[in-house]
């Protein structure tokens, strides 16, 4: 378990699911990944400019999306170790075979939390 998750007894979510707004994975990121609240910050402000730019919401549903599959694997201390492990391996990797296949651990983690958040 990485040092930035709040301990909890075996791999039940540390916060319950939040709702798939701004303001609530914020604040769940605030709690399960504090490190990762400048990069949220930012990809908020560039999903809102894109949805500007482009006049349509598209990215700020591609931003809230991406957000809650994220979340929901830094809610899962077990979950977040496996996916940070897989991509930390891919990117020392030192052969494209190697990286190829932790890309696959860490993207195949990513989709089971993205469905688990759209089916919820």
């Amino acid at each position: 378990m990485s040092a930035q998750h709040v301990e909890t007894a075996g791999d039940g979510p540390l916060i319950p699911r939040p709702e798939c707004t701004p303001a609530a994975l914020r604040a769940a990121c605030a709690v399960v990944a504090p490190q990762l609240l400048a990069a949220y910050d930012q990809a908020k402000d560039q999903a809102l400019a894109e949805a500007v730019e482009h006049g349509s919401i598209k990215p700020v549903h591609a931003y809230l999306n991406h957000w809650a599959a994220l979340i929901e694997i830094e809610r899962h201390p077990g979950m977040a170790k496996a996916y940070h492990h897989a991509e930390y391996l891919a990117h020392v990797a030192t052969a494209p075979d190697e990286a190829r296949t932790h890309l696959t651990m860490a993207s195949g983690i990513y989709r089971g939390a993205a469905k688990a958040v759209r089916t919820a």
